[in-house]
């Protein structure tokens, strides 16, 4: 695959190379931007697409710098190469902010005539005079001055809240006896030294002993220090961003930071926001209550004296639950998800149903010897490349996510992106399984859609809160029988019987309620720390948490300080329940008899998938689903009893 831009976005020669690339790429994307600026300011394009042709350049020598910044900043195993990448995504985001304050560039696009532009252009063009809008063109010098100090100190310190998360792993010594209950692969990946064993706050660790294992005290003990990763240092960090955030909302004249940036996602309107979360919190108040007091009532009969169902507890007596009343040991389902098995089976499954082949480039040069790398395909002609770095190293990005590692310009150059998670290398628990799916649903996305003339459009660029639908829908696939058995199959090569994923769906269901409000927790969290400002969040996150979440709060803990959703999301956590919302009704429109039948799967394909951002999100669905999406499949998948 050959992958040309502006300037050739090679890779290193060798993994001792990527200093020197990343200084190369990131600075000569950046010389070419401004180079490029200075050419329209000199001579300025005589029409508008002129302009709008030589301002895509611009975007496009952008991006190719920041994803590379951003992605190295992330996942280089060296502290020194992402302390670099760090500075230079510093210097872009710099360069940016500068642009969009660029009142000589703004009166430019604001005289350009539309008269004559293609559908397409003609979005283009009110989509950058609402940048140039929102980045505070129109002020006046000093507080332009004042926007470009808030902007540039607002990374810094993302950044920093982002670096604490990723510093900070965390961890507990248990003996023999405190790793009963834990699947024996697990107990022999943890070797004993001076009698105990490591467990760490990485989720690999944590999950399955926050599931599995008997002893309460020990996994009291780790859900303590994984909800204290970076604090305290992150809770003075947070109180700054927040602050720096409220105010850039109101020199630009919204009331806060919530409505700011609800101003261009689906959702229209701060206060819309807590609308949303307060409708699903009470849609899920029946159901949940009742899966609460089944946890509860389980919890009860080993510890009489307990009142309430904390994070302590609540992973591991969901798996009990399920075990007793849906038969569904979710170590005996471990015994089907081998990762490289599954691995293969995402890439399978997804290539069926999109025409995608994917081809490994085993020599390939990447940051760090776990990365799989692969090129793409889309019924035979070239897409782009991705590459999967699914395992937990040091200084590594702590969670999963997508990442851009280059944009995908028709005729230009293929989009690269990046997958980057946090998997075992073993067995995987069906969670994992179904969290693999999800983000691999970000990774297709940003390559069908990686074909657009405008970077406008290119990739995952619709509005954010629509961004998650996609791999919600993809997660569908990750339940299905006829789907699993495709890869799903024990040390014997049996297939996973179908039984045994009606009952793990079942199971699955039981508790649907409480994650909805643990969601909402989530989500007025993030929404009422951007809305106003608090004084003291340890103690406002205890008040939220009473409000929206059933499961009650772990004293002595900070979750705030490691939820970093808060720097990426900002106010928007709610994003995921809305995105779940148009996902359910999306998948009503597929045949759940043959989840690989090709004509639903293909129109979705080119609908949504491959249309990036070149319309709006509620258009889009109103495209695939023949009228606008509504709440209907959500409600009645809310409301359904698990059957057991």
């Amino acid at each position: 695959m050959t992958n040309s831009g502006l300037t050739p976005l090679t890779m290193p020669d060798s993994p001792d190379g990527w200093g020197d690339w990343l200084g190369e790429r990131c600075t000569a994307q950046l010389a070419t931007a401004r180079a490029l600026v200075a050419a329209i300011k000199d001579a300025p394009p005589t029409d508008a697409i002129g302009l709008l042709t030589a301002w895509n350049d611009v975007s496009i020598a952008l991006d190719n710098a920041m994803y590379a910044a951003s992605l190295i900043s992330q996942v280089h195993p060296q502290e020194s190469l992402r302390s670099q990448a760090e500075a230079a995504e510093q210097e872009g985001n710099q360069l940016s902010t500068d642009l969009g304050l660029d009142r000589d560039l703004f009166e430019l696009f604001a005289a350009a005539d539309p008269t004559g532009l293609d559908e397409a252009a003609a979005r283009v063009l009110r989509l950058t005079l609402r940048d140039f809008r929102r980045a505070g063109v129109d002020q006046d010098e000093p507080t332009r001055a004042r926007l470009r100090e808030l902007a540039d100190r607002e990374l810094v310190v993302d950044q920093e809240f982002g670096k604490n998360i990723r510093d900070d792993v965390r961890s507990i010594s248990v003996t023999t006896d405190q790793l009963a209950g834990l699947p024996q692969d697990y107990i022999d990946a943890h070797p004993l030294v001076d009698g105990c064993a490591t467990i760490t706050t990485d989720y690999p660790d944590l999950i399955p002993f926050m599931s599995f294992a008997l002893d309460a005290d020990a996994r009291r003990a780790l859900v303590m220090e994984f909800n204290n990763c970076a604090w305290p240092v992150n809770d003075a960090v947070l109180q700054e961003l927040l602050g720096l955030r409220a105010e850039h909302a109101r020199i630009l004249g919204f009331d806060s930071w919530a409505d700011f940036d609800a101003e261009v996602k689906m959702i229209g309107r701060g206060a819309a926001i807590g609308e949303f979360i307060d409708q699903i919190a009470t849609a899920a108040e029946e159901s949940g209550r009742r899966d609460l007091a089944v946890l509860l009532e389980r919890l009860r009969a080993d510890r009489p004296e307990v009142d309430v169902v904390d994070s302590a507890d609540s992973a591991f007596y969901k798996q009990v639950v399920r075990r007793e009343r849906f038969d569904v040991d979710a170590q005996q389902v471990r015994r089907y998800f081998e990762f490289a098995k599954v691995r293969e089976g995402l890439l399978d499954v997804t290539g069926r149903l999109f025409g995608l082949s994917y081809t490994r480039v085993p020599d390939a040069v990447s940051w760090h010897e776990d990365v799989a790398v692969y090129d793409v395909q889309l019924d035979g002609a070239p897409l782009g490349r991705i590459y999967l770095d699914l395992h937990p190293r040091e200084g590594k990005y702590k969670h999963a996510a997508q990442f851009d590692l280059a944009p995908g310009i028709r005729d230009r150059q293929l989009p690269e992106g990046v997958l980057v998670c946090n998997f075992g290398r073993g067995l995987m628990e069906h969670s994992d399984v179904v969290t693999l799916f999800h983000e691999f649903g970000h990774l297709v996305h940003d390559l069908l859609a990686g074909r657009h003339q405008w970077a406008r459009f290119a990739g995952v660029a619709t509005e954010w809160d629509f961004v998650e639908a996609p791999s919600q829908l993809l997660e569908e696939w990750a339940w299905d029988a006829d789907v699993l058995r495709t890869f799903a199959t024990d040390d014997a090569g049996q297939p996973i019987p179908a039984e045994l994923v009606a009952k793990m769906r079942a199971g699955e269901d039981f508790g649907k309620g409480c994650f909805a409000r643990t969601q909402m927790f989530a989500a007025a969290l993030s929404y009422r720390l951007h809305q106003e400002p608090v004084a003291d969040i340890t103690v406002f996150v205890k008040e939220i948490q009473a409000a929206y979440d059933l499961y009650a709060h772990v004293e002595g803990t900070h979750m705030h300080t490691s939820f970093d959703h808060l720097a990426g999301y900002s106010s928007a956590y709610y994003t995921y329940m809305w995105s779940l919302v148009i996902a359910k009704d999306l998948f009503s429109a597929f045949d759940r008899d043959d989840l690989f039948a090709p004509e639903n799967a293909r129109r979705y394909r080119d609908t949504i998938l491959a249309a990036g951002g070149s319309k709006d999100a509620a258009e889009l669905v109103a495209d695939f689903l023949g009228r606008p999406y509504n709440i209907e499949a959500f409600s009645r998948w809310l409301q359904e009893a698990p059957k057991g």
